[in-house]
């Protein structure tokens, strides 16, 4: 009897720890503006207009309209193919229209203030929206380095910026701003 205790004690342990270690991935977050084009039961309308590119990223403005009920909202959307030998892959990021503000406000503390000066440690700057998109710098051997990452999980999905692309990719996000 007792050694039958034991061997069903081991079994739920067992499967109690196989159950745990095949927790399910980390869904990708989302912005606001993907969480509404994603509602089911809508007829929903993407228009995309073109506003530029800093090195291999397109700059978009989205306008989601759900044609049903006459919703709307609008977003920024930044986009890369990543190609490899046997495939492209299209790398995105959406921005809600409040987190335009915070990157560009980024992007100027990042120019005035940050790479300025280089650090004798190893340092880390970034700016991080809702839906995983990251822009920011970094020390690397004795200088800094930029970037845009436009998926959180993805490490191909960076954008290597030289520090004058900062101020390229501040103008397109007024120009984006504008048309919102």
């Amino acid at each position: 009897m007792k050694k039958k205790f034991i061997i069903t004690t081991l079994a739920v342990l067992f499967i109690g720890a196989h159950a745990i270690a095949q927790t399910p991935a980390k869904d990708k977050e989302q912005s606001n503006a993907e969480i509404f084009s994603a509602k089911a039961g809508t007829l929903m309308q993407k228009e995309f207009i073109e506003i530029g590119t800093v090195e291999k990223a397109n700059v978009k403005v989205l306008y989601y309209t759900d044609l049903i009920s006459n919703s709307k909202t609008n977003a920024l959307k930044f986009e890369m193919d990543v190609v490899t030998s046997y495939s492209t892959d299209t790398k995105a990021a959406v921005l809600d229209v409040d987190e335009i503000d915070g990157l560009m406000k980024s992007i100027k503390l990042m120019q005035d203030k940050v790479m300025i000066t280089v650090p004798t440690n190893y340092t880390e700057v970034y700016y991080r929206s809702r839906g995983g998109f990251e822009a920011g710098c970094f020390t690397s051997k004795g200088a800094w380095s930029c970037y845009l990452k436009l998926e959180k999980f993805d490490s191909k999905s960076y954008v290597w910026l030289k520090a004058a692309d900062l101020t390229t990719l501040y103008g397109l996000l007024e120009q984006a701003k504008a048309k919102m």
